[in-house]
């Protein structure tokens, strides 16, 4: 709080600042994926910052976090395969197709050998079709969807292009089934768990659902909340936590810049393109010091030009203003 004079209490103004990179944190169960961040985001005091893949309240497990810089890689990280484990509940169907949601039918689940389940798991492998849930934020006329649920409301929804790379049982028990799955972007593991119980003929919602990774981060440790919390402010820009923002892009091939092909390619200039450089649809450029700069691709006459900036004080193509 802060006074002036002898007039009431005015609260303190927070003060923002430039944090650039991304945190790869393990979301407690309770959260949107939108108050996870914004915790994130207070603590560090970030001017800028934005979450790649959302997960539900009921969810947890890897949700990227881009602050700064980094932002602009997460458009690139939705696009990227996931991997969850969840745990399905056979016989009990909910309105929101997980334990969060109010059961709206409980029926009887028919005896099933392997074969027979692994029939109704091959049958929804691979590329195919999904139907989105109402409960979605995915939007109609500018409202999630989610909203016209809860009042009751029904819409039609497009079936959109998925695909199930794995899918496998790890475990089960009475009336449940424990799963993993890796899968392309737009995959609703709730719908998943309604799928295979079809194909077992009955009904089913996620008791529990947890994200393993995100690509490029299969590997990669997660930090939890109380961990960066436990963070002073002042030091997160040293902590382990905090990747660099070139961590979006480790596959990408590696173009190392002279002082003046640096400048050039943060006026948005194109660069004559080296001998002997690999094929690829797009390279990570670095100046002397080792500085990330962005993305480039290969564009006419054998040259290289902008494909995206990752720098202070420039747009994407090397003009106007920071973004």
């Amino acid at each position: 709080m802060s006074t002036t004079g002898t007039g009431p209490a005015t609260p303190a103004r927070r003060r923002w600042r430039a944090v650039d990179g991304i945190v790869l944190l393990d979301k407690p169960q309770g959260l949107t994926s939108a108050q996870a961040l914004q915790r994130v985001r207070r603590h560090l005091q970030a001017a800028k910052a934005g979450h790649a893949g959302t997960l539900d309240p009921m969810a947890t497990g890897m949700l990227p976090l881009c602050f700064g810089q980094a932002t602009k890689a997460c458009g690139t990280l939705l696009g990227r395969r996931k991997a969850y484990r969840a745990t399905v509940r056979l016989g009990i169907a909910t309105d929101t197709g997980d334990a969060a949601g109010q059961p709206v039918a409980e029926v009887g689940v028919p005896d099933f050998d392997p074969d027979r389940l692994e029939l109704a798991l091959a049958a929804v492998r691979g590329a195919r079709l999904q139907v989105p849930p109402m409960y979605s934020a995915l939007k109609r006329d500018g409202r999630p969807l989610y909203e016209l649920a809860r009042q009751g409301i029904e819409v039609e929804r497009a079936a959109r292009p998925i695909t199930i790379e794995s899918l496998v049982v790890t475990g089960h028990g009475d009336r449940t089934l424990d799963i993993e799955v890796v899968c392309s972007k737009g995959t609703y593991v709730r719908v998943l768990a309604e799928e295979i119980a079809e194909g077992l003929g009955t009904r089913a919602h996620l008791v529990a659902l947890r994200r393993l990774w995100v690509e490029p981060f299969e590997t990669a440790a997660m930090v939890t909340l109380a961990a960066i919390e436990a963070t002073p402010a002042a030091a997160a820009a040293h902590a382990p936590w905090l990747a660099a923002v070139d961590a979006a892009f480790p596959d990408v091939p590696v173009l190392a810049l002279d002082a003046g092909q640096a400048l050039h390619l943060c006026q948005g200039r194109s660069l004559p393109c080296p001998a002997g450089l690999p094929r690829a649809a797009h390279y990570r450029a670095y100046d002397p010091a080792g500085r990330f700069l962005g993305l480039v691709e290969p564009g006419v006459e054998g040259r290289l030009q902008v494909q995206r900036l990752f720098v202070p004080g420039v747009g994407a193509d090397g003009n106007g203003p920071k973004t």
